[in-house]
């Protein structure tokens, strides 16, 4: 069996595959242990699959389009206890791999090259994605997931077979590099870097600038509810809340200015927004943790202090709060023959809190519905009693 995988994603490289296979060998050997080099081809239409498997490299067909996918089918073929991972057109230094096993075997389960800490030759990267879109896509990454990590979407990077299972892969795209990244910090395994060169490519680039760097941005924000949910929606919620605790007897006068109705309006669709926004981060972390096998140390910890009915509750109050507003104001509205609407900011306070009470009790029944768990049926022993003579 090979202790090392060197697992290349290709697509049309005829002209760079054959010496990016032949210095993976060359890295194998100098590495001291034994490997193997998979060439995933992904569906090319020039002759990479020939010529990768003339230098020695076994081949793996992917008709699935798409960066992840193929990594997805050569990691799955991999039988090294380490795999090493690089692109086809001669850009990462794939000769160099004995130091990224050597952290593997020490105990690291993924170790990334970085770009930025070693050295970019020529024009090996164009000027806008060494200076914004890189650095941005990094910054982002850390900010969202707590990774600390000088270049996250490195492509010459190396990890443990056994890490594989808690990291639990599933882009297709171009994203791959991020989900690796950070489930593996999510997930508290051993990350380092190695300073690498990188080098300009052999051939024409595969790679849509703005349309990869999206499919980055919408990954990480998917896989990050606090950032995309509750972040805006806390923030909406608390400043519609406090607008509305000081309008709510009538105008009043902040920094020389009287701040309305029309101003309490503005806050009261705040506090909506806010509430339906929250209301979805919750409902997101909740479902990742019950469903997708997600660590939430949140959720965790209110499993078991908070439950449905606690949410009924609440909503509950709220809206009974409400109605009471409502129907005190309409009742003395009604008595005093249908003129004028008196307590016109009031009669908006206890709209919201209908409306605000109303989505907290049904929110409450969904984030039951998530968070039910499926449970394997009873298994029942019988025992036949055996007539005896």
């Amino acid at each position: 069996m090979p202790e090392i995988s060197v697992v290349i994603p290709c697509l049309n490289e005829e002209e760079a595959v054959g010496a990016v296979v032949d210095q993976a060998w060359e890295g194998i050997e100098r590495s001291g242990r034994s490997g193997e080099v998979i060439v995933v081809d992904n569906a090319s239409t020039d002759r990479s699959a020939d010529v990768a498997a003339d230098h020695g490299a076994i081949v793996i067909r992917e008709e699935r389009p798409g960066y992840g996918s193929a990594y997805l089918a050569g990691l799955a073929h991999a039988r090294g206890d380490y795999i090493v991972m690089g692109d086809a057109d001669e850009t990462y230094p794939i000769r160099d791999l004995g130091p990224f096993v050597d952290r593997l075997a020490g105990g690291d389960d993924l170790v990334m090259g970085s770009r930025f800490d070693g050295k970019i030759h020529g024009e090996a990267m164009p000027w806008l994605n060494r200076h914004v879109g890189n650095p941005i896509l990094t910054g982002l990454l850390n900010v969202l997931f707590g990774v600390k990590i000088s270049d996250a979407h490195c492509g010459m990077r190396a990890v443990r077979k056994d890490a594989l299972e808690t990291l639990d892969l599933h882009s297709t795209g171009m994203e791959f590099a991020s989900e690796m990244v950070f489930k593996a910090f999510r997930r508290k395994l051993q990350i380092s870097e190695i300073p690498i060169d990188y080098y300009p490519r052999v051939g024409e680039s595969k790679l849509n600038r703005f349309g990869d760097a999206w499919r980055h941005v919408k990954f990480m924000l998917l896989y990050s509810p606090s950032w995309l949910f509750f972040v805006p929606g806390l923030v909406l919620l608390a400043l519609g809340a406090i607008g509305a605790i000081a309008l709510a007897t009538g105008p009043v006068t902040v920094l020389g200015r009287t701040w309305q109705i029309h101003t309490l309006f503005a806050c009261i669709a705040a506090i909506l927004l806010g509430t339906q926004i929250t209301q979805l981060g919750i409902f997101a972390r909740a479902f990742a943790a019950s469903h997708l096998g997600e660590r939430d140390r949140l959720i965790e910890r209110a499993r078991g202090r908070f439950s449905v009915e606690h949410g009924l509750v609440f909503g509950l109050i709220l809206l009974l709060g409400g109605l009471a507003v409502v129907v005190v104001i309409f009742g003395a509205w009604a008595f005093g023959g249908f003129g004028a609407l008196a307590h016109e900011y009031a009669t908006a306070i206890g709209f919201t809190l209908v409306a605000v009470g109303t989505q907290v009790i049904l929110g409450s029944f969904f984030l039951g519905l998530l968070t039910m768990r499926t449970t394997e049926p009873s298994r029942v022993t019988i025992f036949e009693r055996v007539p005896t003579a």
